[in-house]
């Protein structure tokens, strides 16, 4: 199968938080339902770096690194006896609307381009991985302390659960869902120490998430992150 997209995804942060189902079928593909891990669902606030980014096997001067900011829940597709666990985005952040505009006439996805930086301090012992984003003149940010050493993910963790997804779903139309594969490595996860977040959750993502700005995430993760695809092949579900 034919790569549409390569890079290495690296210093992954993923903010997790417990949220009403209720509040996240609207959003749902058709052909998919909801995962839970323990009876609950989940939405994930990630920020994380593109770095050698390539389409089709060519790299694009002056688009192989950059940030990217998302908010992310969880759902399963079954076909033929198998389930499939995947992502669904409620929005995706890149720097560069060039980028932006790819994703989204090709991927139908739901990107927009907004500035952002990040900061990295890494050490024998820590890490200090921080990504900004800058809406509405003010930059919002997500930053975590954590430890140096990486670990395997245990089985049934959460950090299994929220990682282990490999397969992109996107609602075309109320009827029409697209869906698309990932292919990484099984991630190694960085011991979180502690966490900052900034974000303006109604500007980025709508009033239907507005509460998570006064809710603590459940869980907070750092994964080193891997070489990744993203397979060109699209399956249509009616």
């Amino acid at each position: 199968m034919i790569n549409f997209l390569t890079a290495h995804w690296a210093n992954l942060i993923m903010a997790n938080y417990e949220i009403d189902p209720e509040i996240l079928k609207p959003y749902l593909p058709a052909g998919t339902s909801l995962d839970y891990y323990h009876g609950k669902t989940f939405v994930s606030l990630v920020g994380f770096m593109f770095l050698r980014t390539k389409i089709f096997g060519i790299h694009i001067p002056g688009l192989g690194n950059f940030e990217e900011i998302n908010l992310r829940f969880y759902v399963i597709r079954k076909e033929n006896g198998v389930v499939k666990r995947g992502v669904v985005f409620i929005n995706e952040t890149v720097p560069y609307k060039a980028v932006a505009w790819l994703a989204n006439v090709l991927y139908k996805e739901h990107y927009s381009a907004i500035p952002t930086k990040h900061n990295w301090f890494i050490n024998d012992t820590e890490k200090q991985i921080d990504y900004h984003w800058r809406i509405n003149n003010n930059w919002n940010f997500i930053k975590v302390n954590a430890s140096s050493n990486h670990e395997p993910m245990q089985e049934d963790s959460i950090e299994e659960f929220i990682y282990q997804h490999y397969y992109g779903y996107t609602r075309v139309t109320a009827e029409k869902t697209e869906e698309y594969k990932i292919e990484h490595d099984r991630w190694m996860v960085n011991a979180v120490k502690s966490i900052e977040i900034n974000c303006d959750f109604t500007a980025m993502y709508g009033k239907d998430f507005s509460h998570l700005a006064a809710q603590n995430p459940s869980s907070i993760m750092l994964a080193e992150g891997s070489n990744i695809a993203v397979k060109w092949k699209r399956v249509k579900v009616v």
